[in-house]
């Protein structure tokens, strides 16, 4: 048996068809898991669990995999207010961001904008089988306590959520500034949560100065927490710091001493040989949003060449798809189109990107496996493929030909968040108009 809690007397026992441990380990046929407080207590045989513990409560999933929740390693909970939103044509990066993302969407966020924006998307990721995330959020003019805001309802909705704030110096230095004293403020509040964490970020080096780059990442060191930014997304900030600083992005962040492990730098697109060598190097975290990039036109990361050199890489959404299944979709697809090689990006590999390795990436312990010991944050998936289920091909099965409408059932924390494909305690028509209604605020003053 792979582990037990001594002295415990009553449990939840979960006995699925199949059981995924990690991408680690093959698939298993006939194992159950047992569930103690927030915990998973042992992973065994169903019927020696069910033997050894006859007072558990029993829960069947005959038709369904048991396997890790997924972590959005990038998601922005208030991206999903710009979805559809009227908008003129843009013609780069830049164009995005100065032209359209900057001014249209995240200037003109207020807390109620954010409240309604976090809580549909936490009841979306939560039926999709999503238990952690990391968000980043960039509302200049809606701090201070924005951060809060979304602290109270991710607590309520029972999610597990590292929350940022994406301090610039864009607006003002001393904008900049309150958006690192928010994540300070949210980083403290945050220490007795079971649930809720914090992370000190920032956005770009064409955002931010170095001496501020410098202040964040000595504001991480004092809380202990790791730090945030984009980096080369598109082709614009690796062409402006050649401009201005004659280094390119990574090298200038080394520059700069702040690349090291306590560094998650996201997207990761446009970088160079000796770029990818120093975040290997230098033990920086990476996420990797796929579909996302292709929205922007920023390119395909090169993720198989960051994996083989040894960098910790998650998966995320960045507030643009957050079906996880369809972001592990792309992920696997896209690197084999780029790469002309099929064997590329296999399906193990891009689920461990989606749970454990996200996991790593935004500094979350003992998340993202089913063994003792880790959380209990768990999701039960429909496997009544077309085709027979093996352990050879379960992993592909999954990635290539499930969405999440075949979740049933979601735990975080030992504790069930969605029973038979249903938000606990959400109504979502409600969420819906709630979101609705504020988006049609940010469109009409846009």
């Amino acid at each position: 048996m792979d582990g037990t809690t001594t002295g415990v007397s009553t449990g939840t026992l979960l006995v699925p068809e199949w059981l995924i441990t990690s991408a680690d380990e093959p698939p298993r046929r006939g194992v159950a898991a047992r569930i103690v407080g927030a915990h998973i207590d042992a992973v065994d045989d169903h019927q020696r669990l069910r033997m050894l513990y006859p007072d558990d409560e029993v829960v069947s999933a005959p038709d369904c995999v048991l396997m890790p929740g997924f972590v959005n390693a990038h998601t922005h909970l208030y991206g999903t207010l710009a979805h559809g939103i009227p908008v003129d044509p843009v013609e780069s990066f830049w164009s995005f961001l100065a032209d359209y993302w900057w001014p249209k969407v995240e200037d003109r966020l207020d807390h109620t904008m954010i409240e309604a924006a976090t809580d549909w998307v936490c009841a979306e990721m939560l039926q999709g089988g999503t238990t952690s995330f990391y968000d980043i959020l960039e509302a200049p003019h809606a701090i201070p306590e924005a951060l809060l805001v979304e602290k109270e309802i991710v607590e309520r909705r029972g999610l597990r959520g590292v929350l940022s704030f994406e301090a610039t110096e864009r607006v003002s230095t001393a904008n900049g500034t309150l958006g690192l004293m928010e994540n300070v403020r949210l980083i403290e509040a945050s220490r007795t949560s079971s649930l809720v964490s914090g992370m000190m970020c920032f956005h770009t080096t064409f955002t931010c100065s170095g001496p501020f780059i410098q202040r964040a990442f000595a504001l991480a060191g004092e809380h202990e927490v790791l730090v945030h930014a984009h980096c080369n997304e598109g082709v614009h900030e690796a062409e402006w710091c050649l401009r201005n600083v004659g280094l390119r992005t990574v090298e200038y962040y080394d520059s700069l001493g702040v690349l090291s492990p306590s560094f998650l730098a996201s997207q990761c697109v446009q970088i160079a040989d000796r770029e990818r060598a120093l975040l290997a190097e230098r033990g920086v975290r990476v996420s990797h949003m796929p579909l996302a990039n292709c929205e922007v036109g920023g390119g395909i990361a090169p993720i198989p060449e960051l994996l083989t050199a040894g960098v910790t890489v998650g998966l995320g959404s960045d507030g643009y798809v957050n079906d996880f299944f369809e972001v592990m979709r792309a992920a696997s697809l896209l690197h084999k189109a780029r790469l002309l090689d099929p064997a590329t990006m296999p399906a193990a590999t891009v689920f461990r990107m989606a749970t454990e390795g996200a996991a790593r990436a935004i500094g979350l312990n003992r998340v993202g496996r089913v063994e003792p010991g880790w959380a209990a944050d768990l999701q039960l998936v429909d496997v009544r493929f077309p085709t027979p289920v093996t352990a050879h091909n379960l992993f592909d099965q999954l990635v290539l030909w499930r969405n999440q409408s075949h979740v049933r059932d979601v735990m975080v924390a030992g504790r069930w968040q969605v029973r038979n494909s249903e938000v606990l305690g959400a109504d979502v028509d409600t969420l819906r108009a709630h979101v609705q209604e504020q988006a049609a605020r940010l469109w009409a003053s846009s």
